[in-house]
C-alpha cells in the first residue's frame, strides 16, 4: 500500500509538470497579448503530451569530446533527485513519514548542485561550464538564507517534522506575523530553482542556454522535468510553512497552484539581475534579515517555554 501510494504521488507530480508547462505558456502569452497553444486538443489541453512526444522522438547526439558516462547519466540522476524530494510530502499513507523531514529536505536539496556542475563539466564546453559555475555559486549562496529561514519556524514548533506544521498553524498562519520573511523565502526559492530574474545558469543571452546547451531530445526533457518538478515541490513547501498546512483539503492544492503562478508572474515582469547584484542581495540583504529573524524566534520560543514553566509551577 505504501509503495502504491508513493508511485501514485510520483505519477501525479509528473502529470502536474506537464500541465505546469502549459500554464506557463498560457500565462506568458496572455501577458504579451497572445493566445498561446490552443490547437492540440480542446483549448490546447493535449499540448504537453504533444511536446513530450516531440522531445522524446527527436534524434539524440553526443559531443565528440564529452565524458560519455557522466554526460549521459547526470540528467537521469537529476530527475531522480527532484522526484526523491517528494518523500517529505506529509501524506497519510506515505512511504516515509519521519520526524526529521527538515534535515532530510536540507540534505537532499544541497545534492542538487552536483548534477548541475557535472552536466556543465562533462559537456566539455566553455559555455556549459561557465553556466554551471554560476548556477552553483548562486545556489550555495541562497541555500544559506533558505536554511536559516526554515530553522526559524522549526525552532518555534519545536520539531523537525513537516506534518506538525499543520497542527501548529491551525488557528493562525505564519504568513501573517512574518510577512517580510515570506517574500525573502520566495526570492530564495526563485534563486534556488534558477528561475527568472535569477536564471544565471541558463542565461541564454550570453551563455547560449547555459549548462544544458549540449543536451537535446530525451536528456533535455529530463532536465526540463526535474526543474519544473522542483518548482512545484518548493511551492508545496512554501504552502506548508507560510499558508497553513491543511493538506486534507483542496484549498491547499489551490494555494500550490497560486505559488506556481507567482513563478510565472515574476518571470514575465522582471528582467534578469546583474550577477554582482545577485550576490549582494544574498549576502548583505537576505542573510542579515534571516539571522535577525532567527534570533527573534529563539527569543520568542524562550518566552513561551518560560511561561509554560511558570504555569506548571
Amino acid at each position: 500500500m505504501y509503495l502504491l501510494t508513493f508511485l501514485f504521488l510520483i505519477f501525479m507530480v509528473l502529470i502536474s509538470v506537464g500541465y505546469f508547462t502549459l500554464l506557463e505558456r498560457k500565462v506568458l502569452s496572455y501577458m504579451q497579448y497572445r493566445k498561446g497553444p490552443n490547437k492540440v486538443g480542446y483549448i490546447g489541453l493535449m499540448q504537453p503530451f504533444s511536446d513530450g512526444f516531440k522531445l522524446f522522438l527527436k534524434e539524440y547526439f553526443f559531443p565528440n569530446n564529452c565524458n560519455f558516462f557522466l554526460f549521459f547519466f547526470s540528467p537521469l540522476f537529476g530527475l531522480f533527485h527532484s522526484i526523491f524530494l517528494w518523500i517529505v510530502f506529509p501524506f497519510v499513507n506515505n512511504l516515509l513519514t519521519f520526524n526529521y523531514g527538515l534535515l532530510f529536505f536540507l540534505c537532499s536539496l544541497s545534492l542538487g548542485i552536483y548534477f548541475i556542475i557535472i552536466m556543465g563539466w562533462s559537456s566539455n564546453s566553455v559555455y556549459s561550464l561557465l553556466g554551471s559555475i554560476r548556477g552553483i555559486s548562486q545556489s550555495i549562496s541562497y541555500e544559506v538564507s533558505l536554511s536559516v529561514i526554515l530553522l526559524c519556524y522549526f525552532i518555534l514548533i519545536d520539531g523537525y517534522d513537516f506534518f506538525s506544521m499543520m497542527c501548529f498553524q491551525n488557528g493562525n498562519w505564519f504568513f501573517f506575523f512574518s510577512f517580510p520573511l515570506m517574500f525573502c523565502w520566495f526570492s530564495c526559492c526563485l534563486a534556488e530553482n534558477n528561475r527568472s530574474p535569477f536564471d544565471f545558469s541558463e542565461g541564454e543571452s550570453e551563455l547560449v542556454s547555459g549548462f544544458n546547451v549540449e543536451y537535446s531530445s530525451m536528456m533535455f526533457s529530463f532536465i526540463f522535468i526535474s526543474e519544473y518538478c522542483s518548482i512545484i515541490f518548493m511551492s508545496m513547501i512554501t504552502c506548508l510553512i507560510f499558508m497553513g498546512a491543511d493538506f486534507f483539503y483542496y484549498l491547499f492544492f489551490i494555494k500550490i497552484v497560486f505559488f506556481c503562478f507567482l513563478y510565472l508572474w515574476v518571470r514575465s515582469s522582471f528582467p534578469r539581475y546583474r550577477y554582482d547584484k545577485l550576490m549582494y542581495l544574498s549576502w548583505k540583504c537576505y542573510l542579515p534579515l534571516s539571522l535577525n529573524y532567527l534570533f527573534f524566534f529563539i527569543f520568542l520560543k524562550s518566552l513561551i517555554v518560560y511561561h509554560k514553566n511558570l504555569l506548571s509551577y
